[in-house]
């Protein structure tokens, strides 16, 4: 397989996704950490408005990403084993 082809294939394999589904994930989770991070931008100008907002969205991002993780399927972990050895 080339590198370039690699480059977009294997790591969505990781978490068994394809890459079309791994790109919309990845958008979603940038998108949503620049709206966080434009709500703590607008906490710093005024203490008084988004006291929370962006604590929730990292709260949010941390749940699905790492508490609600799909996990790779067993199968395919053995074959991608067998395909590197």
């Amino acid at each position: 397989m080339s590198t370039l082809r690699r480059l977009f294939t294997d790591h969505p394999a990781t978490v068994n996704e394809s890459y079309g589904q791994h790109f919309a994930s990845a958008m979603s989770f940038g998108f949503r950490m620049i709206w966080g991070g434009l709500m703590c931008l607008a906490h710093a100008f005024v203490p008084g408005v988004c006291c929370s907002n962006g604590s929730e969205i990292i709260g949010e991002l941390h749940e699905r990403m790492i508490t609600n993780r799909r996990r790779p399927d067993p199968a395919e972990l053995s074959m991608e084993n067998r395909r590197a050895a």
